[in-house]
């Protein structure tokens, strides 16, 4: 079931007042949800920096990137999760060079 169907069914129940156990797990259930949405948020957060100081105008993979940096990165913190960064989060700092293995560069 989807995050905004729940949250509709939510709204149902409280407004009619049926299922009040039901509503409330349903709430927490989101809730939980919310609190990890927000603990990966602030773990890219606190990321950001570290990655964005290792690039240059030098090209590097993802591979060699996480390398270099990997003591710095905040524990749990992956190669997935620095690809998932440059790749999703910081496209508006960050160059992607295709090739047969991509590469990334800081803009300018």
């Amino acid at each position: 079931m989807k995050k905004v169907s729940l949250q509709s069914l939510v709204s149902y129940l409280t407004e009619t007042g049926a299922l009040p156990e039901v509503c409330a797990e349903i709430e927490a259930e989101l809730a939980k949800g919310e609190a990890k949405a927000q603990a990966n948020r602030d773990l890219y957060a606190e990321a950001t920096p570290i990655v964005l100081g290792a690039l240059s105008d030098t090209p590097v993979t993802i591979g060699e990137l996480y390398d270099e940096i990997a003591n710095e990165l905040p524990e749990g913190f992956t190669k997935g999760k620095v690809q998932y960064l440059i790749t999703r989060v910081l496209t508006d700092k960050v160059t992607k060079i295709e090739g047969k293995v991509n590469t990334y560069t800081l803009k300018a």
